[in-house]
């Protein structure tokens, strides 16, 4: 099964306004073959760690979240409405997770006012930036889930 990393953004802009300032942000291209599927912007990117090294980003409605979920199935991603999927083409996970963390950073620099969170493999938990309260990076075991709410609900919206 392939990594993959995950933005998630607490953001009352659409889908393509996301893609429009990512785009900007991060010096991105719209991907020369384009979903057909509505509120889906694929773009892509160089790398920043890997000469010739191509990123590739998927923007959408955040597919995962549960409006009302049970206690035991509340996930740290619930209130967040935009997801951004990230890739590396050479499939290496440790530069994949890099020019994640890289991406989150420089979104966190360009788009303090907006709450974004960044997972690996949309189980762990890598880093949260609330505004107002800052940004925290979390331990390598810190996940998504209900019984890790304690550690990440202080840097996550309700």
């Amino acid at each position: 099964m392939a990594d993959d990393d995950s933005l998630f953004l607490a953001t009352d802009e659409s889908v393509v306004q996301v893609g429009d300032w990512l785009a900007e942000v991060l010096r991105l291209e719209p991907i020369p073959e384009p979903s057909d599927i509505p509120d889906e912007v694929g773009l892509r990117g160089r790398a920043a760690t890997i000469e010739d090294g191509w990123l590739g980003f998927l923007v959408h409605r955040n597919w995962h979240a549960e409006s009302d979920p049970e206690p035991d199935e509340v996930q740290a991603i619930d209130p967040y409405s935009v997801q951004i999927d990230i890739w590396y083409s050479a499939k290496d996970e440790v530069v994949q997770q890099q020019e994640a963390r890289l991406v989150f950073d420089a979104l966190v620099t360009a788009r303090p006012d907006i709450a974004m969170l960044l997972s690996h493999n949309l189980t762990i938990l890598v880093a949260a930036h609330l505004p107002g309260a800052g940004t925290h990076y979390f331990d390598s075991k810190t996940t998504l889930d209900a019984p890790d709410q304690p550690h990440w609900q202080p840097w996550v919206c309700s």
